[in-house]
């Protein structure tokens, strides 16, 4: 158990490294957010009926970034190999190598975006959907995206690939999510239903993720 811990303290210590994926998730959150009202207009009403998808798409292609780097130094330096050998099972490796990810790159972005969706009028009861539906819904996008890393764990240039492998099966959960919030907004549309199926995702990813990133690996390291 304390090595399951170490290491869930060193992938998020590495994610916040400078040239980690913490910052630079920030950053591009903050740049889709931001060029939003620009390209489509300074209507405050259209603002506010979009932002939260805005919201979550940034979150969604933020998620992405620095996923290339989570097993791809492992590999190059035989760290893998090492993990594999310890007799410590290769599913609970991805695991914390997702909850790392998860509380260096998916956290900050969870907490940044009341703050940003103040920039596209969206509404306080909005805001704290948000809030919720991505604090249940983003470890999901972390831990499908770590299945494609493990995918890509053996490519010299993973990063791209990652995000062709992955936004597909992504798409469930941004639908649920900008769902469960605009059922919080709308009076007639339902929250609960939407919600409850986005954690449902999320406790899924969490059992089956792992599985197929440490079968994943395994055909990465043959």
């Amino acid at each position: 158990m304390s090595g399951f811990v170490a290491l869930i303290a060193q992938t998020a210590r590495l994610g916040l490294r400078a040239g980690g994926g913490a910052l630079i998730g920030l950053i591009f959150f903050l740049a889709v957010v931001t060029v939003i009202p620009f390209g489509v207009g300074p209507d405050q009403n259209l603002l506010a009926r979009i932002g939260p998808a805005v919201l979550w798409i940034g979150a969604l292609l933020a998620s992405l970034l620095g996923l290339d780097r989570l097993f791809g130094g492992d590999r190059e330096d035989g760290a893998l190999d090492l993990l594999i050998v310890s007799g410590q099972p290769l599913a609970l490796v991805v695991l914390a190598r997702a909850i790392g990810h998860w509380l260096a790159t998916g956290l900050p972005i969870v907490i940044a975006a009341p703050l940003l969706g103040l920039l596209l009028n969206v509404e306080p009861l909005g805001l704290a959907a948000v809030t919720l539906t991505l604090l249940a819904g983003s470890p999901a996008l972390t831990l499908i995206g770590t299945v494609g890393a493990a995918l890509t764990a053996g490519l010299a240039r993973g990063g791209v690939m990652i995000a062709v492998l992955v936004l597909p099966l992504t798409v469930p959960v941004l639908i649920f999510g900008v769902s469960a919030v605009n059922g919080a907004i709308a009076d007639p549309d339902p929250f609960t239903a939407p919600f409850l199926i986005l954690c449902a995702f999320t406790l899924g990813a969490g059992v089956l993720g792992p599985v197929a990133g440490a079968a994943a690996l395994r055909l990465a390291l043959d």
